[in-house]
């Protein structure tokens, strides 16, 4: 059965051509109505080739799809077993790789705490300089402060003791004078 299609296809594409060279030739005359029919017959056999064709193309166009479909799913199975492939080549070269690895994330780990410790190291140890400094000079002023009280004491004491004596002698004064 599809060798007799395929032949009467190849009958009706070689009919087509003869029409076509008489119509380019000018043999043809559209006068007469047996050739309108053999040109319906003519243009029916062109459309019913044509669309065989593209039946033909385009299921070889979907059959070579699949075709790439099929090599590029074995090509990303082929990549991933050649990924581990590498990664137990790189185990067998050192067994205590991953140990080494997970341990070099963890020094990684340490590493970035101790240095945002050490800054807030810093900046505690210069507040904690500041803070010295401030202390020593309220020290120094309350040194200064407490020293310039004991002045003030001394005088106020040697001003107070003065007057009593001008007092006493006033007080001697006047008790020698009433007598």
């Amino acid at each position: 059965m599809a060798c007799l299609s395929t032949t009467s296809t190849d009958q009706q594409q070689q009919s087509t051509k003869k029409m076509i060279r008489m119509k380019s030739s000018g043999l043809t005359t559209c006068h007469t109505s047996p050739l309108i029919d053999c040109d319906d017959e003519l243009s029916k056999s062109a459309l019913f080739a044509f669309r065989a064709k593209e039946e033909e193309i385009t299921k070889k166009k979907m059959e070579v799809k699949e075709r790439v479909q099929a090599q590029l799913s074995r090509v990303e199975q082929e990549t991933k077993k050649l990924a581990e492939i590498r990664n137990d080549l790189e185990a067998l070269e050192d067994p205590r790789w991953k140990e080494g690895l997970i341990v070099r994330k963890k020094v990684d780990l340490v590493n970035k705490e101790l240095k945002s410790l050490g800054q807030s190291c810093q900046k505690k140890e210069k507040e904690y300089r500041e803070a010295i400094d401030a202390f020593n000079e309220k020290n120094k002023e309350k040194a200064q402060l407490i020293t310039r009280l004991m002045e003030l004491v001394n005088e106020s004491e040697m001003v107070r003791k003065k007057k009593l004596e001008e007092l006493n002698e006033k007080f001697e004064l006047f008790v020698k004078s009433s007598k």
